[in-house]
Parts: structure tokens; sequence; C-alpha cells
């Protein structure tokens, strides 16, 4: 296991080099996609770094390959081609330590209605191999923070959608891994509780976690992210810093620039 430091950046913490997934379409999803080909290629590939310490955002419209990525970087599906690392481990060769680092959330996660909040987290922290007496005050940690303590023992089909986004996110981080991704993580939440989640992923940056997120929301990307890759049609046809990107303009404005260069045709 390697990781490589790059001046400029730190060290670098994910690493994706040459991603491609493609996906056969049924005859319904063909009609859907308003295309008569028989496979679609989500991501097409793809190659970004990001670094230690950093939030680094994939950018782009739905169906742009965003959530594709994450489930590979995150061991869910295997890319047909390409690899990616990391903390230097491979997602396609090592991909129970890939696992062992990171915690993953989306807003499509679904916990099982029957079980209350207490009994999941202790569940999946056994999974992980957290210590009894860490798990018990990781718990206490995350509960109190989340305002979860009051709902420990009401079962996850009785709570509000909001709390149990704020489950899954602490399920997700139970093992306190090196690296979060989120998939669209305040998709679906009202505003108070996205603002928990976003405060929580800058405080998570200042405790020196690595964060990947996907979001087609510029303002998200604009309040939160160090970095940005800007995907279309499963590549990244736009990397760096916001001040690299955007240079002056808002991140909005140059964003349909690059995406109407790239598909030749207007919004």
């Amino acid at each position: 296991m390697e990781t490589e430091t790059f001046a400029g950046f730190g060290e670098e913490i994910v690493r994706a080099e040459g991603l491609v997934k493609t996906f056969t379409l049924s005859r319904k999803q063909q009609k859907l996609e308003k295309t008569g080909a028989a496979r679609k290629t989500a991501v097409n590939g793809l190659d970004f770094s990001a670094y230690r310490g950093q939030i680094y955002g994939l950018l782009g419209p739905n169906g742009a390959g965003k959530t594709t990525t994450l489930r590979i970087l995150s061991t869910l599906i295997k890319p047909d081609s390409g690899d990616a690392t990391i903390c230097g481990y491979s997602v396609t060769r090592e991909p129970q330590k890939v696992r062992d680092k990171i915690g993953f959330m989306t807003s499509e996660l679904k916990l099982d209605g029957f079980f209350t909040p207490d009994y999941l987290f202790d569940f999946f922290g056994e999974l992980h191999g957290v210590e009894k007496n860490a798990l018990a005050a990781r718990k206490k940690e995350l509960f109190s923070r989340f305002g979860i303590d009051r709902f420990a023992e009401v079962k996850v089909k009785d709570l509000s959608t909001g709390m149990k986004q704020k489950v899954s996110l602490v399920i997700a981080i139970v093992h306190d891994p090196e690296v979060v991704i989120f998939d669209e993580p305040t998709n679906g939440l009202d505003v108070l509780t996205a603002k928990v989640v976003t405060d929580f992923l800058a405080e998570l940056k200042s405790m020196g976690k690595s964060i990947i997120l996907s979001t087609h929301i510029f303002s998200l990307v604009e309040k939160l992210c160090d970095r940005v890759s800007i995907i279309v049609d499963g590549r990244a046809v736009a990397d760096g810093t916001l001040g690299d990107i955007c240079a002056g303009d808002t991140l909005e404005n140059k964003f349909f620039e690059i995406y109407r260069g790239v598909k030749g045709e207007e919004i």
C-alpha cells in the first residue's frame, strides 16, 4: 500500500484511473432514455485525484455518472475497466481493505424499519469490528450530536425523513472512517437537517477526514468543496479548485458554458 504526496495538494487519498462502467438497458429503460442502444456507458474513462483533509465534489446533471462512480469507489459495483485506489488500496483487488477505510452514504439507503437506531448502530459497529466500549462512547457522542438520543428506541419506520437521514449518517461513520463518501448528501432534506449535515461535513474536514461527494447543487459545491470535477456523460470535463475552474465567473455560469461546449447544444 502506497499513497503519494503532491506539491501544493498534500497526500493523495483517492485516485481514479480510466474508470469505465456500462449497463445493459431493458426495453423500458431504452424508452425512458430515448435510445435504441442496448447498453449505456455510465462512466467513460474517468480520472481524478482527491487529497487528505479536503472535500472533493463531483458536479453534474442527473445521469452524468456521479452515483455510479461513487458506487465503484465504495466497492458496491466493479468497473468494466480501470481502477481506483483509496488510501493506497485497490477497489477491485482489495475491496475489504477499502471498506475498512470508508463510510458510504446515499439518500437511497434504506434502513430496516423494524429496528431501532440503537440496535442498528450496534449491529453495524460490530460488523466493522469496533470494540464494545469504543462503540458505546461513539454512539453517545454521535446520537447527542445529531439529536438521535431521544429517538434511540423508536423504530426506524416511525421516524421522520430527516431523522432517518441522520441515523443513516451516523451508521455510515460508526467506525470513524478516514474517507467519507456521500451521494447527494442534502437530497430530499429540509433546510434545517441539510444544514446539520453540511456543518458536519465541514467539521469532518477540520478533523482531517477526506470527503468525496456528488451533487448537482452549485451552492453546496461553493460552500464546501476545495476541489471539484465537472462530470458530463461519464467523463471529467473540468477539474480543479473553484478559482481554477471559474476564473472570476460564477460556478453556475461556468458550468453551463462548459456543458454547452461539451454537448454542442443550448440548454
